[in-house]
């Protein structure tokens, strides 16, 4: 075994955070009502006590009762990962359980401990843990994580996951540990004494069983044992020594303890692979007749006669039961030979088998209720299906018990086998060690994982009888499937336990002292403040060693702690190990300190980098065990040097400084830099002492004795005499650290002139320090991180003082270049340092110099400036995992300004080289120059595009881009810019945010208007007119969202009106005037007789209020639906007597109010919402008491359908309505039900509808008395249920039922024609739109048959079924046998119609053309003619034209052509048929257009429903045609216009429909007054939210609930059932867009573009409209887009995919806008006057005076502007001198604002004071400059692309021009005066004292030009400008700014040499 690597004995460090704990759970249950659930057992029957023991369950509860049993606490801690609080917030949880109650609770440091869950269950928890379980995803392929506690008790295990699920598992066996895995839970079975005699002859039981889910069958478990013979095949885990004493998800690992061999083995868990499931699920033939199989039979019908845990009375333990499941192949009846030995063994237990069993009963009823156990464990054996067993019923003859029936019923049936799960394969076992020691391997009491700090990862194991903790090294192989242990090392310990996030482990030696470790490397001991240094209670007499508290290190003490190392040899010797426990404990009790001062027992419970020490008082306390590093730069400058270092040296170094830093007594945190500069620069070989810098950091406190130690051993190298020497003198000089400008005093002078003379050997290094080889390398990360830093703006401020260490190294390792580019960076910090100390030319062959370490520093703003110039780079260098910030910008400029679009995918190499720590002397990279080749430059838009998704999927934020410095951000921002203006429509969240389109954002959110009803708030809700509150809510129609009606009709009340109009909970007001010769008697009569005329009116109303409120309200789940009362009373004025029908002075028709009370039933259920949550309960608890209202109730279900919910409601409760045998709920339901299925063949309700239709059901089956109005609802019900689909079967009845003669004896005779009509609407919905390609039914020859049943004639043979029903003919109604064609022809019509719908098939449509001679219109209804136009019509869908002419065109030519009065016409005849076509080619324009609001048909219906007005006010004209037929012309074209305006609602035909409900008397009757009503309804589709579509489906609905047959009184059914007119919803879709602001969450107006698609009647056109509007159909268009300029602009495209825009629909339409910064919503500013961009401001002129800071709030409701315009641009007192900069930031911020960038301000602010700085002169250090030249950059570049580019940049600005100038004059005027120093530096000679040396940094650093001390080219002495730039194009200077040098380097020419060629290249 390896030895324990590198100790550093001699120091300490100092736990911090002590506090005393308990478990939360403890005094929680305290107060915990835990009595309770006693008393709840006694309550429930003891069938359904939810434990497996089945009947036992009783037995069960009573034994529990007993309170013997001592309440086991325990609990576990873990670090809080419930999605509760931020992130940041680390906090801890506990699982705490005693007794029967578990308490979950979280707690933190700035927290109290509170509950968050606790659990009380029935019988005593045997174990508490969590355990995540994955829940395959239906959606996505992904397996979701379910976060769960689980609570294991004897019989069953509870589950409850985080989100409220709970699962019960009954256990089949009794279990003695749980363990939770990756996968869920493995179950270890308890070991029962009957084992070993069951296991004799056969295979063994498996052991190991595993349950992926609650609900899922528990499976046993395969191993797969390394090994070279037999053993490597697959088995299931059936060792009984084998115990699991540990599980871990990541990896998934499992390590057991072998009690036989004493070996400990680690095993892989994973999914069991196909092979070895097969492998094991093979039977060998020879165990089939084991007898073991008896107890796969008892796996799944459990019956435990025993209690659990207790033992029989014959000592074999439960055994009867044997709760065990097997692993081999079973073989079913071997259970009765295993009877029979277990009889011969032990007579006790044949008796209790065989007493009145209840095990088996118990099994046989599991077996039938399925609600009872798991589904899985319900029937008998399941193990296997191959049995090869050679007698299988040999064995019946054993068993003389009359019972053996009973077992066979129970065991006969066979079943699958088990399936296992998972599999464990064996990766490690530990070795035997010699024979002797074999014995006392003990089981490893605690096994962790835990990893170094070089990210080594162990596997460790306390073995307590050993106390040692064995630590196994492991790696994961390269597929991460496998891991392979290499080295095992042993720690002496008594307790250990790891620290998660600290790479460390605490170990609790067997003297009492507490160390840490780091993977197997010893850190430092543990002081813990307040309990005594364990060292001294070995010793006796040491009863109060105050003195020596504080300091554990002294001489006594560390030769005991050695001794005491010494008396515990790996190997104890054998007597002493097994009791050393109870040796150790008496020992100690006999001192009499012991009541004093506690000792540490033992650790537990680590969290993060707390753990908690147990006492041995027995008093607990948690610790808290010190960060590395607290600092965020010593953290990282760690991070780096461990990535270079070999991992010896980086553990070194690590320790070393872990244990400086922590030390008792440390430094603050301030002084942690300092410090760590010290520790690094000794450990590298330097004297910090002789540093003057080093020498004058500043530490606060002198470091405590304790750390100062006495000389450390020698073998540890030459570094430690400097070390201690470090450790020991300078602490306690307190000088403060200044960074000196200029020329340092005398002193300095002198350590120069030092330098310069090598003699002084004060500043060598210390070539024996460790980390002198590494010094370049170390050096070359720690500029890496420089970089860095200097790109995240909050860390900037950390780089100078790094920069203080790099230059020194810098210097020492001789390169000038970084020198210099460290003085660029901070001229007045590096010029203050001059000293050097020598590296001895022999040893620097001892540096290890890495390839990549070049003499060109890498200088990541200067790589951006000249991706920005367009030169060719070198690819930078990185850090992986360390500096992401350089990765992230180098990548995203490659992609963006040099156009690469692979940048960040395949060609990442071309840009970032990364470094890794082997990389010592490898050449440089080939590719080093990449070729300017790129391919085709992408358009900007794309690249920004990607650019910004990029960033978003690495994590970049608007936060981390504010961090970033401003000029190195400028390219970011304008790609953010450029796809703000443009974005995608499916774009995920982060990405929208990041571009600042919260609207976006939002969107992507599901909201809907309804939920957010508080929040939209109600601002712009319009006052309904006065009413008191009662009122209000009666009518049903207070859900209407108010806010956005009022937008869409904000001019008027039309809103108001339609309630107005539909309200039917209030009293009518019924005006009669008495006569003088009329008696009051008569009188009352006649107000009667009146009110029963509006009451016509009222029963109608609801069919119209059902659609009006459609879907617009959202129930609450605790509370029944309202339905608003139908109030048939009424009021007479003046006195306000009341009127009522019930008087008795009139005749009330019977049952007048049922069908009414339906359809009120049906509009209140209609205004649920589809997306609302109803469940199964809720439609139930809606049940009305009283039985007047049940047909109300019907109604509701109906709705329910409709809008889907019905398909939630229990087929239990559906059974039950229909068993009612009420007419109208099973009317109801039955078309509920269809509705929501609509088109899905669905068999469950088939077989319903199917009862209801005679014609579905075998003819010799029962006769149902099914009442005729069921029949027609279920007819239409399979024509919904199976639309579209074309069925044979069903087609086939249908056609047939058409026809259905009358009869047998007295039946089938009433209201025959709804039947007809409803079988002809089924037949089409069943072949909707199949037109001629009806699948194998040509023999059907339906388009035929429907001819003749149209226009009559001979009747057919009725086909097999249904002969057999009409044998008998019908005693009522005799019709020969041709064809009743008043019947049938509708029904047939329109069958035809919706078959061939849209087809265009003239041939079918010629049949439907109307007579053409005077002689056959005679024979033809006139309702007929106009079912045969709209027929025509639909069919040739193409031909329909939105105009008068189109409409004349369909009446026959003989009717339009001039008479000759000679003929004799029937005047009658022809008005009618007229009027009658005209009203069927009305409603087929209306179908046409449904929903469309098209102008053109809207007018051309408006005129002819005038010119029918116009007829009937003459009286002569109307009294020819009738006045029924004009009303029914009349209502038909109303409802086609509505149809046309659906959802507008138009004023004209608003108007319309009051008029006509106006006029109650006369001929105006129930079906009249209901069709006006629908029509109204249908122009206020769901309160304008709802639109009707023109799909098949629709027009089909349509055609169902428009049939232009009204009921002439509510209870006529007679030619079409009532119910069907609320199938019109069907046709209904959402199609409203509200724009909502995404600030305020109102809707507002919004400009909408909408693009049409090209069709064959209009080419592809655009149209604005202003939303919230109606969207036309979505297949018609091609993209809707909001417009500018008001809002952002938002394209949603729709020729790729409509889904996007359908789900916002369907939510409400609620589509986000924002509001573009200076603009006015159009509610305040309707025309658009009052915006600033309307102002002056953007005329270019001087109109920047213009802006008014004061008026900011009138243009942009950004919080940050307003108030940046409240204090920095308007003058204050204080502010008097500085006006000018107020007038500038006012232009910045009007800039801003009106180019709609407000996020540039930070940015042109920073310019503006860089510039000012540079000006005044006073920078200190030229990073603000380095940004100027990048931003002029980017304005070059973008410049040279023409002005084509500049447009769309954020650098449309004036500003930057005249910034660029202002530094261009300052710089300028500064070389005029100083033109020395910059030839000084140029020849690389020093700078005298006083020079200048900031301004010249920034004019070097402004002007990019490089350090020329190393380059061999001149740039003076050039005698002309063109040897200049052929010399400067070397350098890569700009010729720009080259240019400004010209005056200086010409200036000193030595004469007139010229040079006679240039190299081409220059140019």
């Amino acid at each position: 075994m390896s030895e324990v690597v590198y100790e550093e004995t001699a120091t300490m460090i100092a736990a911090g955070d002590l506090q005393s704990f308990v478990p939360f759970g403890r005094e929680h249950c305290k107060n915990h009502p835990n009595a309770f659930n006693l008393q709840l057992r006694e309550l429930q029957p003891a069938s359904e006590l939810w434990s497996s023991d089945g009947a036992a369950g009783l037995v069960g509860s009573l034994q529990e009762v007993s309170l013997q049993e001592r309440e086991r606490e325990c609990w576990q801690l873990r670090k809080g990962c419930v999605g509760v609080r931020e992130e940041d917030v680390e906090f801890e949880e506990e699982l705490y359980a005693a007794g029967n109650v578990v308490v979950w609770s979280h707690g933190c440091r700035t927290q109290a401990s509170s509950v968050y869950k606790a659990f009380t269950v029935d019988s005593p928890v045997q174990q508490a843990l969590w355990c995540n379980f994955a829940v395959p995803n239906n959606k996505k392929d992904v397996e979701e994580e379910e976060q769960t506690v689980c609570i294991i008790q004897s019989s069953c295990v509870n589950v409850h996951t985080v989100t409220g699920k709970d699962f019960i598992a009954p256990l089949p066996f009794q279990v003695s540990n749980v363990w939770a895995t990756k996968f869920g839970l493995l179950l270890e079975r308890k070991n029962t004494a009957t084992d070993t005699q069951l296991n004799s002859p056969g295979e063994p039981l498996p052991t190991v069983f595993s349950m992926l889910h609650p609900l899922d069958e528990i499976a046993p478990v395969v191993c797969k044992p390394a090994g070279m013979f037999e053993g490597s095949r697959a088995q299931y885990m059936s060792d009984c020594t084998m115990k699991i004493v540990f599980s871990c998800s990541q990896p998934s690992i499992v390590v057991s303890y072998d009690t036989l061999q004493g070996i400990h083995s680690v095993w892989f868990l994973r999914k069991v692979t196909h092979e070895e499931r097969s492998t094991v699920l093979q039977c060998p033939a020879e165990t089939a007749g084991t007898p073991l199989n008896f107890l796969t039979s008892n796996l799944r019908n459990i019956s435990r006669l025993d209690s659990p845990g207790g033992s029989g009375a014959t000592g074999l333990g439960p055994g009867a039961s044997c709760p065990i499941a097997t692993g081999s192949p079973l073989h079913l009846n071997a259970l009765h030979s295993h009877h029979s030995k277990v009889m011969t063994s032990s007579p006790g237990i044949h008796s209790r088998i065989h007493s009145p069993s209840i095990s088996n009963m118990a099994a046989l009823s599991r077996a039938h209720s399925p609600g009872m156990a798991a589904p899985s464990f319900s029937g008998a054996a399941r193990f296997n299906t191959s049995f090869h067993s050679p007698s299988p019923r040999g064995h019946h003859g054993f068993l003389p018990s009359p019972n053996s029936t009973m077992n066979e019923t129970v065991l006969v049936p066979e079943m699958e086998p088990i399936i296992p799960d998972l599999c464990m394969e064996q990766l490690w076992s530990e070795t035997i060690t010699a024979g002797c020691h074999k014995e006392m391997n003990s089981k490893a009491s605690k096994v962790f994982l835990t990893s170094d700090l070089c990210e080594n990862r162990y596997l460790c194991f306390l073995v307590e009888s050993h106390q040692q903790l064995r630590c196994v090294k492991f790696i994961e192989s390269n597929n991460t499937s496998k891991l392979i242990f290499t080295s095992v090392t042993t720690i002496p310990a008594k307790d250990a336990e790891p620290l998660q996030n600290k790479d460390a482990t605490l170990v609790l030696e067997a003297c009492g002292s507490l160390v840490l470790y780091t993977g197997i490397t010893r850190v430092s001991k543990v002081f813990v403040p307040g309990l005594l240094s364990p060292s001294f209670r070995h010793i006796p007499h040491f009863s109060t060693p105050l003195e020596n508290v504080s300091t554990p290190a002294n001489a006594g003490s560390r030769h005991l702690h050695r001794l005491n190392e010494a008396v515990m040899p790996s190997p104890v010797s054998a007597l002493r190990s097994p009791n050393i426990k109870q040796h150790e404990g008496s020992f100690l009790e006999d001192y009499s300190f012991q009541q004093t001062t506690p000792f540490i027992h033992a650790l537990r419970d680590p969290v993060c980098n707390r753990v908690t020490l147990e006492l041995g008082s027995g008093t607990m306390v948690r610790i808290c065990i010190p960060q590395i590093a607290t600092s965020e730069l010593v953290m990282k400058c760690l991070q780096a040097v461990c990535f270079i270092l070999p991992k010896e040296v980086a553990m070194k170094v690590l320790v070393k400084w872990y244990n400086i830093y922590n030390a008792p007594g440390g430094p603050s945190a301030h002084a942690e830099w300092s410090l760590f500069v010290t520790c690094f620069m000794t450990l590298m070989g330097y004297n910090t002492e002789r540093l003057t810098w080093t020498r004058n950091l500043h530490f606060e406190v002198p470091l405590s004795p304790v750390i100062a130690a006495k000389k450390a051993r020698p073998s540890d190298g030459g570094s430690d005499e400097d070390w201690d020497y470090l450790l020991g003198s300078h602490y306690h000089r307190q000088m403060t650290f200044q960074p000196v400008c200029g020329p340092v005093g005398s002193s300095d002078s002198n350590s120069t002139t030092d330098v310069s003379s090598p003699s002084s050997p004060s500043l060598k290094l210390d070539t024996s320090a460790p980390l002198f080889p590494h010094i370049p390398a170390l050096f070359y990360v720690l500029h890496l991180l420089y970089q860095e830093l200097q790109l995240d703006g909050l860390q900037r401020a950390k780089a100078s003082l790094l920069v203080c260490l790099l230059q020194q190294l810098a210097r020492d390792l001789q390169l000038e270049e970084y020198v210099d580019l460290y003085w660029r960076d901070h001229p007045a910090l590096i010029s203050g340092f001059t000293e050097t100390c020598l590296i001895d030319q022999a040893l620097i062959g001892q540096m290890q110099r890495p390839s990549f370490l070049g003499t060109k520093p890498p200088c990541v703003f200067s790589w951006l400036s000249s991706c920005l110039r367009g030169e060719e780079l070198p690819p930078f260098p990185y850090l992986v995992g360390i500096c992401q910030r350089t990765r992230l910008l180098v990548l995203s400029y490659a992609l963006y300004v040099i156009g690469d679009e692979n940048a960040t995918s395949t060609d990442v190499s071309k840009y970032l080289v990364k470094l890794t720590a082997g990389q010592k002397s490898c050449a440089s990279e080939p590719h080093n120059r990449r070729q300017r080749s790129v391919k085709v430059k992408l358009s900007w838009e794309s690249l920004a595009e990607q650019l910004v998704v990029w960033l978003t999927s690495e994590g970049f934020t608007l936060k981390d881009l504010e961090s970033v410095p401003f000029g190195a951000a400028l390219p970011i921002r304008e790609a953010i810019y450029l796809c703000r203006e443009q974005p995608c429509s499916d774009w995920s969240e982060e990405v929208c945010l990041l571009i600042g389109r919260q609207d976006l954002t939002k969107q992507a959110h599901k909201m809907t208007l309804v939920k957010s009803k508080t929040s939209v708030g109600s601002g712009l809700s319009f006052e309904p007119p006065a009413t008191t509150e009662v009122d209000e809510e009666e009518d049903g129609m207070s859900d209407i969202i108010q806010e956005v009606t009022g937008l869409i009709w904000s001019q008027d009340l039309r809103v108001q009106e339609v309630r107005r109009l539909l309200q039917s909970s209030r009293p009518v007001r019924v005006s009669v005037v008495q006569l003088p010769e009329v008696s009051d008697h008569e009188y009352i009569e006649e107000k009667e007789n009146k009110l029963l005329q509006l009451c016509q009116r009222t029963m109608a109303l609801p069919v119209g209020r059902g659609l009006f409120t459609l879907f617009s309200y959202h129930p609450v789940p605790t509370e029944p639906l309202p339905v608003p009362k139908l109030n048939l009373t009424g009021r007479a004025p003046p006195r306000n007597t009341m009127v009522d029908l019930n008087s008795g002075n009139i005749d009330v028709p019977p049952n007048m109010t049922s069908w009414p009370s339906f359809h009120n039933g049906v509009a209140a259920g209609l205004k649920i919402a589809p997306a609302s949550q109803v469940d199964s309960a809720w439609i139930a608890y809606n049940k009305p008491k009283s039985p007047e209202l049940a047909n109300e109730y019907a109604g509701f279900l109906m709705a329910l359908g409709l809008n889907g919910h019905l398909t939630k409601l229990a087929t239990l409760n559906i059974h039950d309505y229909l068993t009612k045998g009420h007419e109208m709920t099973s009317i109801g339901l039955l078309l509920g039900v269809s509705s929501a299925k609509l088109g899905t063949m669905d068999m469950s309700i088939t077989r319903l509808l199917s009862i209801h239709i005679p014609a579905l059901l075998p003819p010799t089956s029962t006769e149902l008395d099914v009442p005729h109005n069921v029949q027609v609802a279920a007819v239409i019900g399979i024509g919904l249920v199976y639309q579209g689909t074309g069925h044979r079967h069903n087609t086939e009845v249908l056609l047939s039922e058409i026809g259905r003669p009358p009869g047998p004896e007295m039946e089938y005779c009433t209201d025959r024609e709804s039947y007809s009509l409803a079988a002809g609407l089924a037949l089409g919905m069943v072949c909707l739109g199949h037109g001629s390609n009806l699948i194998g039914m040509t023999d059907l020859n339906v388009p035929e048959q429907l001819y003749q049943y149209m226009v009559g004639g001979h009747r057919r043979a009725q086909a097999g079924a249904s002969r057999e029903r009409h044998k008998s003919p019908s005693y009522q109604i005799k019709e020969g046998d041709t064809i009743n064609v008043d019947v049938t022809c509708p029904g047939a019509t329109l069958a035809l119609a919706m078959i061939y719908l849209k087809t265009n098939n003239r041939s079918i449509a010629d049949w439907l053309k109307p007579p053409d001679t005077w002689f056959l219109l005679d024979f033809i209804k006139p309702e007929f003619l106009l079912l045969r136009t709209l027929a025509r019509c639909l069919i040739m869908w193409d031909e329909i034209l939105p105009n008068t002419d189109w409409v004349k065109s369909n009446i026959p030519q003989i009717m339009r052509s001039t008479f000759d009065p000679s003929e004799d016409i029937n005047m009658e005849t022809m008005t009618q048929a007229q009027d009658y076509i005209t009203a069927g080619a009305c409603m087929a324009l209306g179908l046409r257009f449904a929903g469309s609001a098209n102008s053109d048909a809207f007018e051309s219906l408006y005129e002819i429903a005038r010119n029918f007005m116009k007829i009937m006010s003459f009286a002569g004209t109307a009294a020819v045609t009738g006045y029924y037929n004009l009303q029914t012309g009349l209502s038909m074209i109303l409802l086609s216009m509505s149809m046309v305006m659906a959802g507008t609602g138009d004023l004209k035909v608003l108007q319309l429909c009051r008029f006509f409900h106006k006029r109650t008397g006369g001929e105006m009757n129930y079906g009249f007054h209901m069709a006006h009503h629908m029509a109204l309804g249908l122009l206020f589709l769901g309160g304008g939210r709802y639109t009707l579509s023109t799909s098949n489906s629709a027009i089909a609905a349509l055609l169902c609930a428009l049939y232009p047959h009204f009921p002439a009184h509510s209870t006529d059914n007679r030619y079409h059932l009532q119910a069907l007119r609320h199938l019109a919803v069907m046709a209904a879709e959402p199609r409203l867009l509200v724009p909502v602001d995404v600030d305020s969450l109102k809707p507002c107006y919004a400009l909408l573009e909408v693009t049409y698609k090209g069709t064959k009647w209009y080419d592809e056109t655009t149209v604005e409209l202003m939303a919230p509007t109606m969207l036309p159909e979505l297949h018609l268009l091609k993209r809707v887009k909001v417009k500018g300029p008001r809002y952002w602009e938002l394209s949603i495209d729709l020729s790729k995919e409509t889904q996007h825009l359908k789900s916002i629909l369907n939510r409400d339409g609620v589509l986000y806008v924002k509001l573009r910064a200076g603009q006015l919503p159009y509610k305040d500013d309707p025309q658009g006057w009052k915006s600033l961009l309307a102002s002056t401001v953007n005329h270019h002129n001087s109109g920047v005076r213009a802006f008014k800071p004061e008026n900011i709030s009138a243009f942009t409701s950004d919080p940050t502007l307003v108030s940046f315009a409240e204090f920095f641009c308007t003058s204050s007192e204080g502010m008097k001198h500085r006006e000018d900069s107020q007038v500038l930031f006012s232009a910045m911020l009007s800039e801003c604002v009106t180019q709609e960038c407000p996020e540039m301000l930070p940015t042109y602010i920073a310019i503006e004071q860089a510039v000012g700085a540079l000006r005044r002169g006073d920078m200190l250090q030229t990073f603000p400059l380095v940004q100027l030249r990048l931003v002029a950059d980017l304005w070059d570049s973008r410049v040279l692309q023409g002005p084509a580019k500049r447009h769309i940049a954020l650098l449309t600005s004036e500003l930057l021009p005249v910034m660029k100038n202002m530094v261009d004059a300052a710089l300028d005027a500064w070389l005029k005066d100083n033109s020395s120093v910059l030839r000084h530096y140029m020849r690389s000679e020093a700078l005298c004292k006083d020079a200048p040396c900031t301004m010249l940094a920034c004019f070097l650093v402004y002007r990019s030009i490089p350090c020329l001390r190393n380059s061999h080219t001149q740039l003076e002495g050039s005698s002309s400008l063109g040897v200049l730039l052929s010399r400067s194009s070397q350098l890569g200077i700009p010729i720009r700014d080259l240019l400004r040098l010209v005056p200086v380097l010409t200036g000193s020419a030595a004469g007139p040499q010229t040079l006679p060629a240039f190299p081409a290249h220059a140019f």
